[in-house]
């Protein structure tokens, strides 16, 4: 399958299927928008409880947080975030197309080195190799500007007492601001985390390759607070552990490497940090990340809000300030990465197929009466449905003839699709087909649960 026409197919495959559908499209749409269909929100929401068991709940030292989207102005102020979140926009003269310039690069010449680089450097990149306007062919630009990605909005009922506010570009700082409060309610020891998963925004300029990159995306990341000798080690087990759930995803290593950050392009926070790209029909692109924060942020907000956010340790009663590694993971880009590692053509048989993993695709299961006009065979799928419901999210099928509902659910990603037949009525038993080998077998209906939950497990 030639790379440039697998974004394509995976796009249109999100849409046909409800996994991912183009946001305000019916008015046009909004670029770098989208909404999640019946599908996509299934798999969103098993990505973010796989993420959640493996990071949360199997670590007894990490805690979860869900802190407010809307913050005081003073902690993006403390943090860095007004003065330094900012990308380098770029606008076309002729025809006002905008988009980044370190991006308008990368997408023509993806080889040449962007990152760390002045916007003096970048503009004299775009003159050098005289790089056209991807919308209209000219060469007509304004000189590189920074463009801060924070998305400000109001706070206040009362016309001309209004305050500006931020939409939060990261959950971090939630975390670094409840810091003293987690301290003081539940006594955790170093080394801990602080865990959360929700909404993030950014005003970001350039198309986004799909959900790659977007203005609203979903976000999970934790601080893991450590003593500043350790963080070494700590770095290296945390870029072992986001390899490990990368893999849980389906992805292999052939498809992944970790890039670090020159020291030219490392955050305003960060003293390392490391990329995990993987290779996408584009080119190999950050997925997840693990930064070394040192301890900038509760520092920060220690001096500018006047309270003390230090950590004592309960052994030597020694009082500091905890270093972080902050392992960061894009679930929103990793709906983009997961479908097009999933993709595949079944040339033989004719066929499209997601291969998502079993504790990712949106159904466990589907059941089909073999005839949808037959009453006691549609009352017997419904009674197999209702069965399984407890302990599995199937779906339920009865258009068309039973080769297409195996397609459909093909390119769904289901794992096991269930065909309720005259056997069923005779013998109770049914027909399981395997997604990935589309091979058949016959299984009882009181042994179904168990059959399913050993082969999914």
């Amino acid at each position: 399958m030639a790379d440039d026409k697998l974004l394509e197919k995976v796009v249109a495959l999100s849409k046909r299927r409800g996994f991912i559908f183009p946001g305000s499209d019916l008015y046009g749409g909004l670029a770098n928008t989208y909404d999640l269909g019946p599908r996509g929100v299934e798999l969103n929401r098993n990505l973010i409880n796989l993420w959640w068991k493996e990071f949360v709940h199997k670590r007894p030292e990490v805690y979860g947080l869900d802190t407010a989207i809307l913050m005081s102005p003073k902690v993006w102020e403390a943090s860095g975030h007004t003065a330094s979140f900012s990308d380098s926009l770029i606008d076309c003269k002729n025809c006002h197309y905008r988009t980044r310039a370190d991006h308008l690069i990368e997408d023509k010449y993806p080889d040449t080195k962007v990152e760390g680089k002045s916007l003096e450097e970048l503009e004299a990149i775009i003159q050098d190799k005289h790089i056209l306007c991807p919308k209209c062919g000219q060469f007509d630009w304004t000189s590189p500007r920074l463009f801060n990605q924070l998305f400000e909005t109001q706070v206040g009922i009362i016309t001309g007492e209004k305050n500006t506010a931020y939409l939060r570009g990261e959950t971090a700082q939630g975390m670094f601001v409840d810091f003293k409060q987690v301290i003081d309610s539940i006594h955790p020891r170093l080394p801990f985390g602080l865990a959360q998963a929700g909404k993030v925004f950014r005003n970001e300029i350039t198309m986004g390759k799909f959900t790659f990159r977007v203005l609203e995306f979903d976000l999970a990341e934790f601080e893991y607070f450590v003593e500043e000798k350790d963080w070494e080690q700590w770095f290296e087990f945390w870029k072992e552990e986001v390899t490990r759930f990368a893999h849980m995803l389906g992805v292999t290593d052939d498809k992944l490497r970790w890039r670090p950050h020159t020291s030219d392009e490392l955050s305003h926070y960060s003293k390392r940090t490391e990329d995990l790209e993987y290779k996408y029909p584009f080119g190999y692109k950050e997925w997840f990340a693990v930064a070394y924060r040192t301890n900038f942020d509760l520092k920060n907000h220690s001096e500018k809000s006047g309270v003390d956010l230090s950590y004592t340790d309960p052994k030597t009663n020694r009082k500091f300030i905890p270093h972080v590694i902050e392992p960061t993971f894009g679930i929103t880009r990793s709906l983009t990465t997961i479908l097009i590692n999933s993709y595949y053509e079944d040339k033989q048989k004719n066929r499209v197929m997601l291969k998502l993993p079993y504790k990712l695709a949106p159904y466990q299961a589907a059941v089909f009466p073999l005839l949808s006009n037959k009453e006691d065979l549609v009352n017997k799928a419904r009674q197999v449905q209702t069965l399984l419901y407890d302990r599995f999210v199937v779906d339920w099928d009865d258009r068309g003839n039973i080769g297409k509902r195996y397609y459909s659910q093909d390119e769904i990603g289901t794992p096991f699709c269930i065909t309720v037949d005259f056997d069923t009525l005779e013998k109770e038993t049914v027909t399981v087909r395997d997604r990935d080998t589309a091979l058949q077998e016959t299984v009882s209906i009181g042994k179904l649960a168990k059959y399913l939950d050993e082969k999914l497990n």
